[in-house]
């Protein structure tokens, strides 16, 4: 898929549904922007995509609901005003209108969904603070039940944050600068600190979803790197053969490793892209499809080579 508009935001439709679904957001100056609803048909190869308007703003980030398939979130740089707001939105059945609501007075970078899709919990993620949200789909409205910051004034802001699906889901991992920070949500307070966990500014982070402790990162330091959050002296495994900045970093939802796995390596590379790709994200219908996407508006939708898929499940 190719359109005019630049765009940053990509997220896989998280609700239950057998289809492959995408959800993309365009970031332009001057044009109306837009979020983009791509379904993939696997087995004809054929995307249909429905799109409706976003009069916001530029979409920075969206996350679609693990609790409704017609929820999601979109952080935006709101027009005319140098700050970032987030919005919930239901999206219409029919994709000729829209309904959102604003729940956040703060300004916020990211909004992420509790992982099970068992609580309407949100987390947001303002410059130097954790906010927790309790969702009410019934009234539209969302309630700040805690919040807390960095200590100290001078810490730079937030760049990105992860819920980990472990732990039954009392912690999180957030990024300022070049540090990790892990968080237990229950008391707002801070579990472990990896400083200068990267060169230069940490870009993502993701957890394993089949091992506990287990986190990668990424950044501008053109690095991936794996840790133990019980131990965070050194990094379990560095990849290095990024030649730029890594944006995005995200595990396979179901096959993380094989149980005699093979040494670590590029096992493929996309070349389809012709701009800066800055987001990555599994289907969460299909543990074998994953789509990319790059500031030119391309979206490049890709298999996991034949050969690695039967290497795991034969």
């Amino acid at each position: 898929m190719e359109d005019e508009a630049p765009a940053r935001a990509l997220t896989s439709q998280s609700a239950e549904t057998d289809q492959i679904r995408f959800l993309v957001g365009t970031q332009s100056l001057r044009a109306e922007n837009q979020v983009h609803h791509i379904d993939f048909d696997d087995e004809m190869n054929i995307i249909n995509k429905n799109v409706f308007v976003h009069r916001e703003g530029e979409i920075w980030h969206m996350s679609a609901s693990t609790i409704d398939k017609n929820l999601l979130t979109t952080c935006y740089n709101k027009k005319s005003k140098a700050e970032m707001k987030a919005a919930l939105w239901r999206l219409p059945s029919d994709f000729d209108s829209s309904q959102s609501d604003d729940q956040s007075s703060h300004q916020a970078l990211h909004v992420l969904w509790h992982p099970t899709g068992d609580s309407k919990s949100l987390l947001g993620l303002a410059d130097n603070h954790i906010l927790l949200w309790e969702l009410d789909t019934a009234s539209s409205s969302a309630k700040l039940t805690a919040s807390t910051g960095l200590e100290s004034k001078g810490q730079p802001k937030m760049t990105c944050g992860r819920w980990n699906p472990h732990h039954n889901c009392t912690q999180i991992a957030t990024a300022n600068d070049n540090c990790i920070r892990g968080w237990d949500i229950r008391s707002m307070e801070q579990v472990y600190v990896i400083e200068n966990a990267h060169g230069q500014l940490v870009r993502d982070l993701d957890f394993n979803p089949n091992k506990q402790y287990y986190l990668a990162s990424c950044g501008d330091d053109c690095k991936v790197k794996f840790w133990d959050t019980r131990n965070t002296t050194e990094p379990l495994k560095v990849l290095s053969e990024h030649s730029h900045w890594v944006w995005s970093v995200k595990y396979n939802h179901f096959h993380d490793q094989m149980e005699d796995p093979p040494k670590d390596g590029v096992i493929a590379t996309y070349e389809e892209h012709e701009d800066s790709v800055y987001a990555v994200d599994w289907s969460t219908a299909d543990p074998w499809v994953f789509a990319s996407l790059s500031y030119d508006g391309r979206l490049v939708i890709n298999r996991v080579p034949r050969a690695e898929k039967y290497k795991i499940l034969l």
